[in-house]
Order: C-alpha cells, then sequence, then structure tokens
C-alpha cells in the first residue's frame, strides 16, 4: 500500500531521471532513490545508452544499506536481457524489502512481468496507476513501444499575426537571440530534425545544435525529386552529418547517385498518396530507434502532420511583431479542420517570454 511519504521520493526520482535527457535514448528515462527510515540512502539515474539502468547505480552507490530498504524507481525494473542483464535479479540478490514503481513498462517484453517476479521473490511492490508525471516522462518511449513510431515535436517561430514569413518569403529572424538558442538545445536532445524542400530552398539551413548537445541528430529533407541543391549547406555537410533524402521512387536515378556519391542517403518512398508516405516514413524511422523527431517545417510540412494527427509536442515562439500580409504563410497549412471544436488542444502548457519572444509549449490532447 502507497504510504504519505511515498510521492516525495518518487518526485525525487523523476527528477533524477531527467538528467538522462539526450543520452539515453532509445531507452527510456529513469530514476531511482533508495530510502532507508525514510531518508535518503543511496541515488541513481539511468545515464546514458548501453550504461547500468538506474536501479543499479542506486544499488551501487548503497552497498549493504539497500538491504530491508525501500527503493523507489520511475518505471517498471527490467526483467530481460537487453544491453544490460535483468535488473530484477540485482534487486532481488540486494535484499531490497519494497520497491514503488512509478509506471509499468510498456516494452511488451517486460509489461509487468518485472513485477510479478518481484513479487514472486516476496518482495512487496507497490506501483503507481495514476502517476501522470512517470507516464509522462517516458511518452516518447512508450509510442515508439506501442506504435513503433517516433516522438513528433512541432516547433514554428511566428510573428503576432501569425505569419512565419513575409508576403516574400523572408523569415531571418522572426524570433529572438534566446528563443534560437532554446531551438538550438531542442535539436541537440533530438534524434532526427526534419524540414521541407522549400525550406531548404528558402533559408538554406544547417540543421544542426550548436553548441553540440549530447545527441546528433539525423537531418531529413522532405524532398520528392530529390532536387535538393548539390551546394546547399546540408549536402556539403552529409559527411559530418546525418543526412537523409525523402524521395519518391519517382526521383531520377542519377540525380540520387549523385547525392549517395556525397554520403546523402536517399530513402525512396512509393508514389501514394502523402498521408500513406508519412506514416511509412515514420514507421522507418521507428524501425531505427530513433525517439525524438523534430518537425521545423516549412507551413506544407507541418500541415501534413497535423492532418494525419502525428504531432506529439508543440515548442511555438510568437514574436513581437506584425507582418501582414494576406498571402503571407501562417505554421501550419495542410487541409485543416472544418469545425473549431475539433481543434487539436494543448495540455500541459507552459508559457514563458524570452527576450520579449512568447515561448508556448505544451502536449497535444488526442483520443487514441
Amino acid at each position: 500500500m502507497l504510504q504519505p511519504h511515498d510521492e516525495q521520493f518518487l518526485t525525487r526520482a523523476l527528477e533524477l531521471a531527467e538528467q538522462g535527457r539526450g543520452y539515453v535514448e532509445p531507452n527510456p528515462l529513469v530514476g531511482c532513490v533508495i530510502v532507508r527510515e525514510e531518508k535518503v540512502v543511496a541515488e541513481g539515474w539511468h545515464q546514458k545508452f548501453g550504461g547500468p539502468h538506474a536501479e543499479i547505480v542506486a544499488l551501487t552507490a548503497a552497498g549493504d544499506q539497500a538491504r530491508g530498504a525501500d527503493l523507489y524507481v520511475t518505471l517498471e525494473p527490467c526483467c530481460h536481457h537487453g544491453k544490460t542483464p535483468p535488473c530484477i535479479d540485482s534487486l532481488i540478490n540486494a535484499g531490497v524489502a519494497r520497491v514503488i514503481v512509478g509506471c509499468v513498462d510498456p516494452n511488451p517484453q517486460v509489461a509487468g512481468q518485472g513485477i510479478a517476479k518481484l513479487r514472486e521473490a516476496g518482495i512487496a511492490v507497490d506501483v503507481c496507476e495514476n502517476n501522470a508525471a512517470a507516464k509522462k516522462i517516458i511518452a516518447p518511449f512508450t509510442k515508439r513501444m506501442t506504435k513503433g513510431q517516433p516522438w513528433v515535436i512541432a516547433k514554428w517561430a511566428m510573428t503576432l499575426d501569425g505569419k512565419i514569413a513575409t508576403h516574400t518569403g523572408s523569415s531571418q529572424w522572426i524570433s529572438s537571440d534566446a528563443s534560437r538558442a532554446l531551438v538550438h538545445r531542442i535539436r541537440g536532445n533530438v534524434d532526427a530534425i526534419l524540414v521541407g524542400r522549400v525550406t531548404v530552398e528558402r533559408d538554406d539551413p544547417l540543421l544542426t545544435a550548436r553548441p553540440p548537445g549530447p545527441r546528433v541528430a539525423t537531418r531529413i529533407v522532405l524532398d520528392s525529386e530529390a532536387s535538393i541543391s548539390l551546394e546547399s549547406q546540408l549536402v556539403r555537410t552529409a559527411h559530418q552529418v546525418p543526412l537523409m533524402i525523402v524521395a519518391r521512387d519517382t526521383a531520377p536515378p542519377t540525380r540520387v547517385k549523385e547525392l549517395e556519391e556525397r554520403g546523402v542517403e536517399v530513402y525512396r518512398l512509393p508514389v501514394v498518396a502523402w498521408q500513406e508516405q508519412l506514416t511509412i516514413l515514420l514507421d522507418e524511422l521507428g524501425s531505427r530507434g530513433l525517439t525524438n523527431l523534430l518537425v521545423e517545417g516549412g507551413s506544407l510540412v507541418l500541415g501534413a502532420f497535423t492532418d494525419i494527427q502525428a504531432i506529439d509536442e508543440v515548442h511555438a515562439f510568437i514574436a513581437p511583431k506584425l507582418a501582414g500580409g494576406k498571402d503571407a504563410l501562417s505554421p501550419i497549412a495542410g487541409s485543416g479542420l472544418s469545425d473549431m471544436n475539433a481543434a487539436h488542444s494543448l495540455t500541459d502548457v507552459e508559457i514563458e517570454v524570452l527576450d520579449g519572444d512568447v515561448h508556448v509549449h505544451g502536449f497535444v490532447a488526442k483520443q487514441r
């Protein structure tokens, strides 16, 4: 049975788990706290992919003090061999008396089996079934485990009147230095960054994190005919930072060969409806173990992802500027909705001011 002080220690475990962001993917973020007589004796978190899990780090730090202690962990301990041995064996051997779990592991190889085996070994286990924070921190991992697709983060910067560029296409720079610095930090934590061909033609972006973060994201360009300029920054840096061009099967073979000779991966899709193409691409990225995908635009691309309800999280930067122009683009095009009551709402919304810009961060509420 859960005790009044359990929430306090699980909250601390969640804080520890956050320190692994960008380092542990495709594994989930996990934190662990070991407690005796309501006092913390050891802490740990999963620090890098392939390294020891949070429970093992904490048990090692606790030593003999783990025997008879309570162990708080944000995610169900694993019971299968992966990059590391099963964590439940270590918990059993350490002699912990009770395990408090933030949420059940969505991985089909675990999915409650770890909890069952701990109980079989005589260890009391309490699961916080309604711990929204524990589920939220592993949401990208959960999506990849259950849908086979990466978590999709949409990002855009716009003026106060909702424009991502002027009617001539000028967009540099809408947002402030502080906003762009945050975008670079986000880039440094994701597995891939996706834009459309028009964005590349207009802005010639590099799509890297500056300064570098813990992850080096694959740059992805939706370019049906593989027509990206060979002199673009993306192509010229393909040997240093991975670049994937997503083209149709009908893309000219000579053009594909030119790109591949420059270190570019050309991933070809069948000529089907764009909704199906995006789904095929997301499935492919998920099968490669990519957990977080940042979609930076442009308007047509963000609209396409919105239309198929693939966006999970949003970072919108609203600058105190007015651009005007009936032909100037808004952030999200696509087919759109006919009824405002069906509009996609954000939950857990956070709002901050960054050097005059309003940064809105939230998660897309969906009925799955």
